[in-house]
């Protein structure tokens, strides 16, 4: 930097008298002049740049552990402390989302139906176990609800609704949705909080007519259902704290694209070997059709991977 300086200000300054103010060798300037960068310097340029890309190719939301899994994809040979470091340098930082307000997190145990997950979040195949829960976005015009439902197989939306009203028709089009995405074979558990669109008559008589089986939390207690809520925090968080919203639609036209073209297709999940929930499903398809497929416990790791799926497609 103090090179630099003494390049760029050769007129207003002697080039002695800049060497002696900020104390180095006229000597050592000269040299540098020949060669500006050594060749680690000239890789950090490069390397943050590619963390740069990556960065913003993710709505600038990764951190440095997704954006070193980033550079590994492209074939870049990289630590997670060389990028935290070059990250830090170029003022690049993953979002950090909201603080949790102090309190006293539990409550009575389910009266309207068994909470059969008991905050085991992991399901062998898809379709088996979906979680489900509302959240709310604030607009100019009023309240946004969202209502999604995930599979805990791939952590894949499988299906979400957005409305005006928190009612349970909110809950139901989200419901709604899964279904007909996925139309699944076998039953399904389906666990939810025990608000009152999931506790009505029309929820229920929703899910004995499609084969879907209910679990719900303990009442007041968001960790039962902590899937859904990681969701809601990391939409939040990359998404919806940095926007602001003049109207309602906007901030559903904004929801879909979070879901439908970043988190579901793109975004990586730690769950998942570092795969996005659509690569994740799509990998673990072809591994029971070539007959090595483990179940969910046959993670693969990201230093393991290999080639990247989106060049083995």
């Amino acid at each position: 930097m103090k090179y630099a300086f003494i390049r760029a200000h050769p007129g207003e300054f002697g080039v002695r008298a800049m060497c002696r103010v900020l104390r180095v060798h006229f000597s050592g300037f000269y040299a540098w002049l020949k060669e500006p960068l050594s060749h680690r310097a000239q890789e950090d340029v490069r390397q943050t740049e590619l963390i740069r890309q990556a960065w913003a190719e993710s709505g600038k939301v990764y951190g440095y552990r997704k954006l070193t899994d980033d550079l590994r994809d492209l074939g870049e040979q990289i630590s997670e402390n060389r990028v935290a470091r070059l990250a830090s340098l170029a003022g690049i930082a993953a979002q950090v989302g909201y603080k949790r307000r102090p309190g006293r997190y539990g409550g009575k145990p389910a009266i309207v139906a068994e909470n059969k997950l008991e905050q085991q979040f992991s399901a062998s195949q898809p379709d088996q176990v979906w979680v489900t829960n509302i959240t709310y976005i604030k607009t100019q015009e009023g309240w946004l609800y969202l209502c999604v439902v995930i599979d805990l197989f791939s952590r894949r939306v499988v299906g979400w609704s957005a409305q005006s009203r928190m009612t349970t028709d909110l809950a139901l089009q989200a419901l709604l949705m899964a279904v007909w995405r996925r139309k699944p074979d076998g039953k399904v558990t389906l666990h939810s909080d025990q608000g009152s669109q999931f506790t009505s008559r029309e929820w229920q008589t929703f899910l004995n007519q499609h084969n879907l089986e209910p679990s719900m939390s303990r009442r007041g207690n968001c960790h039962d259902n902590a899937v859904a809520e990681s969701f809601f925090q990391l939409l939040k968080r990359e998404r919806v704290k940095r926007r602001t919203y003049q109207t309602r639609e906007a901030a559903r036209q904004d929801v879909f694209e979070y879901i439908e073209l970043f988190y579901n297709p793109k975004r990586k999940h730690t769950n998942n070997g570092m795969l996005s929930p659509v690569d994740f499903e799509i990998r673990q398809k072809k591994m029971k059709q070539a007959g090595v497929y483990n179940s969910k416990a046959f993670r693969l790791e990201p230093e393991s991977r290999g080639i990247p799926l989106r060049h083995q497609m």
